[in-house]
């Protein structure tokens, strides 16, 4: 079993999105710590993202990779681009997500591009509306793309409802 949980993390990619330094004043000077917005996937339809803090810049991003992959989630796909337009907001920021032609790429800037290259997709057009946060814009994406539903789901909801 363990070795199962090894090869699903060895095929797993991580992208640092954003390191920031944060710093306290005490008696013998400035004191640092570091905190790192990770995304994780595994390009094929997984994606979840961490955000860690510790004294240490690489044990931030250790520690926010460890959260991302533990915050793993399935995101629904129809070939290679979302199945629907999607509009999201997290605290300040917006996110807009369109689906887009074959061969058109992932084009979405900055934490938005993590987490969409992350989950798999490769046809996407994505807009960063408001707030330029980091981890404000890829809690805005991670929300718009839970929101998203394929053309089956959306029929057996309308069926039961």
């Amino acid at each position: 079993m363990s070795s199962e949980r090894n090869a699903a993390s060895a095929e797993m990619e991580e992208r640092v999105v954003f390191v920031n330094r944060c710093s306290k004043v005490v008696k013998g000077g400035r004191r640092f710590s570091f905190s790192a917005v990770v995304v994780a996937g595994d390009r094929t339809g997984r994606v979840g993202f961490g955000f860690g803090k510790a004294n240490e810049v690489a044990d931030a991003i250790r520690k926010g990779g460890s959260m991302a992959r533990k915050s793993l989630f399935k995101v629904t796909m129809k070939d290679r681009t979302v199945p629907h337009e999607a509009l999201a907001e997290y605290s300040g920021a917006k996110v807009l997500i369109k689906p887009a032609a074959p061969g058109t790429g992932v084009i979405a800037g900055g934490g938005m591009r993590a987490v969409l290259e992350a989950a798999g997709y490769r046809d996407v057009l994505g807009k960063s509306l408001g707030s330029a946060n980091k981890l404000n814009v890829v809690k805005a994406t991670i929300k718009a793309l839970e929101t998203m539903r394929s053309k089956s789901e959306i029929e057996t909801m309308r069926r039961s409802a």
